[in-house]
């Protein structure tokens, strides 16, 4: 339990924690067009064939941490010190973390053809996701045992439940128009799972001796993971190798009304991983006796972590992806466009409403998006972005103020700098096209597509193939 809540938290320190950036949701960017499938990036008469990051900084990340647990996460992520001193026990009280990032490695994307506006995309992606529900007495355990009052019997102090997983992800993504109006895209894609764990504590028990000093804890759940040690993990777990494969989809569509209003809703991710390398399972209900008088805290750290390695044994196992369903609305005034996200997970807990306010000057634009998170948080994201028609860069945040906070306390190295939960959250793009200017017909003598006349629309075939079977 420790290794999975300690590994996640160690995050917020490095900001390097992904909310979905609402702020580019409609924005034609290269981001947009491959996390909404639908979603096209390329602007006729302005825009070159090609577009890719060219391994340039591409990703998007978001770490959150709130329950009575904050202070103590916020002096070990801003001071590097492990101390639950300040925590209540015995309160029930209990703490929420959740963390997840996509990092674009590399991304390619053509104009395939003027007719249906087709438009394809590879991507090579890593993706990290976690959610822990956990107590405070999980912390306390695992820093100064001595505060539990000897001769007192604990139940329940421990109960945790909480998942992490991160993989590679290389994804194939299409786009065309049914119409002037309505488009269709997917995304598919091939999984490398890199890590997972998952923990489940549904009872617990703890006693001191007052005699013996020794402590009694008893544990009653189940474990998943692809490595039970921390020195499993070297630079070969990082690189893809397929020893634990996975496939997802992403599909949605969009549509602009008459009077401007666009909508576009997606599902996202729809998949799994089959983990099967290295991979251990346990499943425990067991009183453990240990001898904190004579062996002390350090001895007592190993016992709790061998409760769960003794029952462990090799299993493989299938996952889900954090799959989710997102709703999007918007519509330009002038300089103004006001958007509205909805997106919610369909397999774990969480989702956002996102109100993004951006307001652009030629090529420059800045959003602010107040967002609420249904884990009961509410953000405040910023954003800037500067676009052409053949170069984009954007820097944001989904959460300014405990991003600020966070950032201001590390450089301090002072815990008592900030406030409220505390997390972090940073993205950043940088995407430019290259090639021949993807003009309209009337203005170019050869046009993708233009002068191919076999070829057809993707979707109108597939969607004649079902009627003809009806």
């Amino acid at each position: 339990m420790k290794k999975l809540l300690l590994a996640l938290v160690a995050i917020l320190g490095f900001q390097i924690a992904q909310a979905q950036q609402y702020a580019l949701f409609g924005s034609k960017t290269m981001f947009d067009a491959f996390e909404n499938p639908s979603q096209k990036s390329f602007t006729l008469d302005s825009s070159r064939k090609f577009s890719s990051n060219f391994f340039l900084p591409y990703f998007g990340s978001n770490a959150i941490n709130k329950g009575s647990s904050k202070f103590t996460i916020r002096k070990l992520t801003q001071e590097g010190v492990y101390d639950t001193g300040s925590l209540p026990i015995g309160t029930g009280e209990r703490n929420l973390l959740f963390e997840n990032s996509n990092i674009y490695v590399a991304a390619f994307r053509l104009f395939k053809s003027y007719k249906y506006q087709k438009e394809m995309g590879f991507a090579w992606q890593i993706r990290s996701d976690a959610h822990v529900d956990y107590t405070n007495e999980t912390l306390v355990v695992f820093d100064n045992y001595g505060r539990f009052t000897q001769g007192q019997e604990y139940f329940d102090i421990f109960n945790t439940k909480g998942y992490q997983q991160t993989y590679h992800q290389f994804s194939f993504t299409y786009r065309e128009n049914w119409d002037k109006r309505l488009a269709f895209g997917a995304k598919v894609s091939l999984l490398s799972g890199i890590a997972y764990n998952e923990v489940q504590v549904d009872d617990s028990y703890l006693y001191v001796d007052p005699d013996t000093k020794d402590l009694y804890l008893g544990l009653a759940g189940t474990y998943y993971g692809s490595f039970s040690r921390t020195d499993e993990i070297n630079k070969k777990t990082f690189i893809p190798n397929f020893k634990n494969p996975g496939l997802s989809l992403s599909f949605g569509t969009n549509y602009t009304t008459k009077k401007g209003l666009f909508l576009m809703t997606h599902i996202k991710d729809l998949g799994f991983i089959w983990w099967r390398s290295k991979t251990k399972t346990a499943a425990i209900n067991q009183v453990e006796q240990i001898e904190n008088s004579r062996f002390g805290q350090d001895y007592t750290n190993e016992r709790i972590k061998d409760i769960f390695r003794a029952a462990e044994h090799s299993k493989k196992f299938l996952q889900p992806t954090n799959a989710k369903l997102d709703v999007y609305a918007s519509k330009r005034f002038g300089f103004y466009k006001p958007a509205l996200a909805i997106s919610k997970n369909l397999f774990y807990k969480g989702g956002d409403v996102a109100f993004v306010n951006e307001f652009s000057v030629n090529n420059f634009s800045g959003s602010v998006t107040p967002i609420y998170n249904f884990n009961n948080v509410a953000m405040l994201g910023v954003q800037a972005k500067y676009q052409t028609p053949n170069f984009e860069v954007f820097l944001g945040t989904d959460n300014l103020i405990a991003t600020s906070f966070q950032t201001i306390g590390t450089i301090k190295k002072d815990a008592t700098v900030g406030s409220g939960p505390n997390g972090a959250s940073f993205y950043m793009g940088v995407g430019i096209k290259f090639g021949n200017v993807v003009n309209h017909p009337q203005f170019s003598d050869v046009m993708p597509g233009i002068n191919d006349q076999n070829e057809g629309s993707f979707f109108k075939n597939l969607f004649s193939v079902f009627k003809k079977k009806r």
